[in-house]
C-alpha cells in the first residue's frame, strides 16, 4: 500500500530538510554513500487454544537505522527515538564507524533518553553506490494494496475466525483431539532517503493465519500444521481460505498414521510440487546470494555464465507476485523489486544483489536488499524463488521411476553453502514401485550436494506452484519468504531410512 507521502512525514516526524541534515552528518567524516530506513511496525497475535483465547498482544516497532559506506567500510547505527538530537548523535556515530574514527563500539551517554544503539558492521565490500533509483513510489503499479487495513479492525474479528477455523477442522475428523490455531496482522509503514537524494515510502501489511493439530488413532499421534500469509489485510480472511487450511492438515491423514521408515539408500527422487520448494531455496537459492559470491564463500562464485543444470530448466527469484509474502514494491534500501532469472535455459545468469554486491560485480542491483528491522543492516536475501514448470506431466514423472520415493515436504534442513551439501528431514512421502505410488513413508532423510542434484534433474512438471505457507528465512536475520516448484525427478539422492 502507498499512501501520500506526506502520511510517512508525519509518522516519523520529519520532513525532508531533516533528512538531508541527517545524510550530511552521516558523512561529516568522509563516505561514499548513506541511507536512512525508518520503520514503524503494528503487529498484532492472538492464539485460540483447545476453545479457549490462549494469547493475544500488540507489539510496535519504531525507529530509523542510519548507514554508511566508506570505501570497503560500513559504520551503521540506529535509533528507537526520531528526535533530531538522537537521530543526529546516530548518524555522526556511523560516520565515525565507518571513517575508522571511532575507537570501538559508539555507546550513547543515556540509552534511555536517546533509545539510540551503535555498532560496527562487517566492513568486507562497502563501496560506492551508483545512482539509479531516483523515481517517486507509484501507488499505480502496488503489489500490495489493502482492501480491509487491520488498524481500524476489532480484535473481536481475529478472534472469530479462529473460532471458525478450529470448529471446522475438529469437525472434520474425529481422530483430531487437540487443536491450537493463531492468526498474525502486521502492518509495515516504511520511509527510505539516501545521498543520491532517492526517497521511497510506502506500507507493507502481512496476514498469517495457522493451525496445529494432533491426531489419534490406536495409541498412534499424528502432529501436523498449517498455514497460509500473504502481503493482504483482513480481506484475505475467507471461508474458503479457511477450508483450504483445514484440507492442507487432513490430506493423507490415514496414509500418515500407516507409514513406516522405508529401507534406505541411494535411489531416484521426485519431488512433489509446491513445498518442495524450499529444497531449491536453501540448497540452490542462499548459494546463489551475492554476498557469499562476493566473499569466494559460495560453490557458484566461479561459475556465473556456465552451464549448472539441464537445457529448459528455469529458477527465478520474483518479487513481483501480487500478494506473496515474499514480495516487495522496493527493497530495503530502495531499489524496485523485479523478477531475476538466476537460472536460465541452464546457464546461472545471475546472482541476488543488493548495492555493496552489485557495484563489486559492476551490475545493477537486483533489488535484494532486504533486513529484518531498522535495527539490522540490508544484506542479500531471497523473495520468492521458484523453478519454472517444464513440459512433462507429473503422472508421467512418477511412471518413469521403477524404484525411488515420493516426497512432498520437508522441514529442518540444514545447508553448507561452501560445499553445497545439503540434508533434510522429509515430513512426508510413499515408495514408488513400477512407476506407482505406494506405501506412505516417514521419519527420513533427504542428502545430497546442491550443484550436483541440479544436474541430475532429468524432468521437470508442468505443475509449478508457490507455497503460501509462512515461510521463514535466517540468515542472521529473519525475513519472510516464499518458495515453489513443479514436480522435479532427481536422478539420485541419498535417502536415510532402516
Amino acid at each position: 500500500m502507498i499512501l501520500d507521502k506526506n502520511y510517512y512525514l508525519d509518522i516519523f516526524q520529519v520532513r525532508m530538510e531533516d533528512m538531508q541534515d541527517l545524510v550530511a552528518a552521516a558523512l561529516s567524516n568522509g563516505g561514499d554513500y548513506s541511507d536512512l530506513y525508518f520503520e514503524n511496525t503494528m503487529n498484532q497475535v492472538h492464539q485460540l487454544m483447545d476453545g479457549k483465547v490462549s494469547s493475544g498482544g500488540l507489539n510496535i516497532d519504531f525507529g530509523v537505522g542510519i548507514r554508511v559506506l566508506c570505501g570497503e567500510k560500513t559504520g551503521y547505527a540506529y535509533s528507537e527515538s526520531t528526535r533530531p538530537s538522537d537521530m543526529k548523535a546516530a548518524a555522526v556515530a556511523a560516520s565515525a564507524i565507518a571513517s575508522g574514527t571511532a575507537s570501538g563500539p559508539v555507546t550513547p551517554r543515556d540509552t534511555r533518553s536517546t533509545g539510540a544503539t551503535y555498532t560496527s558492521q562487517a566492513s568486507n565490500g562497502g563501496r560506492l553506490v551508483r545512482r539509479l533509483f531516483p523515481g517517486m513510489p507509484n501507488p499505480a503499479a502496488d503489489r500490495y494494496p489493502v482492501m480491509n487495513g487491520w488498524k481500524d479492525i476489532s480484535p473481536s474479528v481475529s478472534v472469530e475466525w479462529l473460532y471458525r477455523l478450529e470448529d471446522g477442522i475438529k469437525k472434520r475428523d474425529s481422530r483430531i483431539t487437540t487443536v491450537a490455531c493463531s492468526l498474525s496482522s502486521q502492518t509495515s509503514d516504511y520511509l527510505m532517503y539516501n545521498s543520491f537524494g532517492e526517497l521511497k515510502y510506502e506500507t507493507r501489511p502481512m496476514t498469517t493465519l495457522q493451525a496445529n493439530m494432533v491426531a489419534e488413532q490406536n495409541g498412534k499421534k499424528i502432529s501436523r500444521n498449517a498455514s497460509r500469509s500473504f502481503r493482504k489485510g483482513a480481506e484475505m480472511l475467507t471461508e474458503t481460505l479457511i477450508n483450504e487450511l483445514i484440507e492442507s492438515l487432513v490430506k493423507n491423514l490415514d496414509a500418515a498414521f500407516e507409514a513406516e521408515r522405508p529401507k534406505g539408500g541411494e535411489m531416484a527422487v521426485v519431488m512433489g510440487a509446491g513445498a518442495s520448494g524450499i529444497l531449491l531455496h536453501e540448497a540452490m537459492g542462499h548459494a546463489f546470494e551475492a554476498d557469499f559470491n562476493r566473499k569466494g564463500q559460495s560453490i557458484f562464485s566461479d561459475k556465473m555464465g556456465t552451464r549448472v543444470c539441464a537445457q529448459g530448466i528455469n529458477i527465478v527469484d520474483d518479487a513481483t507476485i501480487k500478494g506473496n509474502r515474499g514480495s516487495l514494491n522496493f527493497d530495503d534500501e530502495g531499489v524496485p523489486g523485479q523478477r531475476t532469472m538466476m537460472v536460465e535455459d541452464g546457464i546461472l545468469t545471475s546472482y541476488l544483489h543488493d548495492r555493496i554486491s552489485a557495484r563489486f560485480f559492476g551490475v545493477a542491483p537486483t533489488g535484494n536488499g532486504r533486513r529484518d528491522t531498522f535495527r539490522s543492516s540490508p544484506i542479500p536475501r531471497m523473495r520468492a524463488t521458484y523453478m519454472e514448470s517444464g513440459n512433462a506431466s507429473p503422472e508421467s514423472i512418477i511412471a518413469s521411476v521403477p524404484n525411488g520415493i515420493y516426497v512432498d515436504e520437508f522441514s529442518n534442513g540444514q545447508v553448507r553453502i561452501g560445499e553445497g551439501d545439503f540434508t533434510f528431514y522429509v515430513k512426508s512421502g510413499f515408495i514408488i514401485e513400477n512407476g506407482k505410488l505406494t506405501k506412505p513413508v516417514k521419519d527420513i532423510n533427504v542428502t545430497g550436494n546442491g550443484p550436483q542434484a541440479l544436474q541430475d534433474i532429468v524432468a521437470v512438471g508442468n505443475d509449478c506452484r508457490i507455497d503460501d505457507s509462512a515461510w521463514i528465512c535466517g540468515k542472521g536475520q529473519s525475513v519472510p519468504v516464499s518458495c515453489g516448484m513443479p514436480t522435479v525427478l532427481v536422478r539420485k539422492l541419498l535417502v536415510g531410512g532402516e
